[in-house]
């Protein structure tokens, strides 16, 4: 058995919280002292963790009661849903950390779309607008974007994805070969035929970009092949030389 400091301090969980958990029904102490102590043995520990992971989830306190407390409730089976809704808010954040990326480096990135449900990107594209809606680049962006279907936006981010699956083809030759700096070339067009006008400077800082880790890197190797990103950026970084 544990006392409630005891379980605060080895749960990072305040003292406070775990009495309102009391009090509210949500975390009973397994037992109450005579001299009114709180103690918790194996069991309300685990229900105390299923219930910090429903919380790292967003859900609300009453909602996490109801089904905990619900006589259906399988742990293996909440454990799982917890699981498969923490890998979505982990791929999520790794979306939102090449966004930022690309505002740190350019003020404006460009995503493979079909990588990612538009409506995660709708989520994030609001809050980004503060930040990089002022850029050139984007004020373009967004004048090219205007009446685009979702299912053109689905179509635009696959033929982008077609380029980098043809870099792969050809990334065994060496980075300057004419046949890539010809798709370095198509690149540079599509973009700026699509989204927005790429100089020189963006299109150097986009192939840093490409390799430099994370979900991006990750689309365009399973476009192209595993290695396909740094590729890229290194004929992206021999077409730039030669402009």
């Amino acid at each position: 058995m544990w006392t409630v400091k005891q379980v605060s301090e080895r749960t990072g969980v305040s003292i406070r919280t775990l009495h309102h958990y009391d009090a509210i029904g949500l975390l009973r102490p397994t037992q109450t002292t005579e001299a009114g102590y709180r103690l918790y043995d194996v069991q309300a520990l685990e229900r105390l963790q299923c219930i910090l992971l429903f919380r790292e989830l967003k859900f609300p306190l009453k909602e996490i009661k109801n089904i905990l407390d619900s006589p259906s409730f399988d742990r293996e089976q909440a454990l799982e849903q917890q699981i498969t809704l923490l890998c979505m808010q982990k791929e999520r954040i790794e979306a939102l950390l090449d966004l930022a990326r690309g505002i740190q480096k350019i003020g404006v990135n460009t995503l493979d779309f079909s990588a990612f449900d538009t409506t995660k990107l709708d989520e994030y594209a609001q809050q980004a607008k503060a930040t990089w809606g002022t850029t050139e680049a984007y004020r373009e962006f967004e004048q090219k974007a205007e009446g685009r279907t979702r299912a053109q936006e689905l179509a635009t981010g696959g033929q982008l994805m077609d380029i980098f699956r043809q870099l792969g083809e050809v990334r065994q030759q060496a980075p300057d070969s004419p046949e890539a700096q010809a798709l370095v070339a198509a690149l540079r067009a599509f973009i700026t035929e699509h989204y927005y006008t790429c100089t020189p400077e963006i299109l150097r800082s986009l192939g840093e970009m490409y390799a430099a880790g994370g979900s991006m890197t990750e689309n365009i190797d399973h476009a192209g092949g595993e290695g396909t990103a740094s590729f890229a950026c290194q004929a992206i970084a021999a077409y730039c030389r030669g402009l």
